[in-house]
């Protein structure tokens, strides 16, 4: 039995179709990809992409990155537990050591992982080979399997091409929310040809589609897929929300009966319906937004 069994994902995840004024008016018609269905506890692109990852470390530790808030560290963790293997989550900012626990770290460790905080500099240079060298030895890690922040990395995108895959042939238009790139490098790979990949950035900088080219590089060998970004509906950068996305996403909530996520999803479905209202979406179009947590 492989890690994957053990997770017992729901695949393919559920595929939802909501009437919504805000697009029918433009003969627009709008899926919901239920990812965030798939496990209980490793929801939407977190399993897609950690089930690579989890054989390729065939039983090793598993060391990985993240924030204080980090949904990826919480994924890692509870993955540790559920199919028995040590995490170890290198957290950014030294002064959280000597603070208690917010709710996501506490998660964390409740579920085995050993948290090991680093100052902001030397996480900005983790990528770098004697830097991470340095942070496996600090945090006795040294044998682990290597997982990048956010979990984006060759394995993880071969694991989300299977999304695409599973959205052949059922939509013109695949939306998703962007942090680190992985689930579009490779959601973008498994469609078909003919079927476009739109991903909406939810951190600053400009900086996310070099990245995505360098993960299907590492991937696939090259690009792959139709694929695009739109950097106007990050609400300020990462973790960060405002009064009206906020009230947009209750509205979604209301409409729909569907539970949405504010850092991600909201950010999603509201850079949609600006592409509505904007034109940008030609009459007959089938959108599908694919709800990652």
């Amino acid at each position: 039995m492989t890690s994957a069994d053990i997770l017992t994902p729901r695949l393919p995840s559920p595929l939802q179709e909501v009437t919504d004024d805000r697009f029918a008016r433009h003969g627009v018609r709008l899926l919901l990809k239920r990812d965030d269905l798939i496990h209980p506890e490793l929801i939407g692109n977190k399993w897609r992409k950690l089930a690579p990852n989890i054989e390729a470390a065939a039983g090793r530790p598993i060391l990985t990155f993240g924030g204080a808030y980090s949904n990826h560290l919480r994924a890692t963790a509870a993955a540790g537990r559920l199919v028995g293997f040590p995490t170890v989550g290198v957290v950014r900012g030294e002064e959280l050591a000597g603070r208690p626990l917010n709710p996501s770290l506490a998660r964390c460790t409740a579920d085995g992982m050993r948290l090991h905080f680093v100052d902001r500099p030397t996480y900005r240079r983790k990528a770098e080979p004697d830097v991470l060298a340095g942070l496996l030895r600090a945090a006795g890690a040294e044998g682990a399997y290597v997982v990048p922040e956010g979990g984006s990395n060759a394995a993880a995108v071969r694991g989300c091409r299977a999304l695409g895959a599973e959205l052949r042939g059922r939509a013109d238009l695949v939306a998703i929310a962007c942090g680190t790139g992985g689930t579009l490098a490779g959601l973008a790979a498994g469609l078909a040809a003919g079927q476009r990949a739109w991903g909406v950035p939810v951190l600053r900088g400009g900086f996310l589609e070099a990245e995505i080219r360098r993960l299907q590089e590492e991937a696939f060998g090259g690009r792959r897929g139709q694929w695009s970004l739109d950097e106007r509906f990050h609400f300020g950068g990462y973790g960060r929300t405002t009064p009206g996305l906020d009230a947009f996403a209750a509205d979604f909530e209301d409409r729909h009966g569907v539970r949405v996520e504010r850092l991600y999803v909201a950010k999603l479905l509201y850079g949609l319906v600006e592409l509505a209202r904007e034109g940008a979406l030609e009459r007959g179009t089938d959108v599908v937004a694919v709800l990652t947590a």
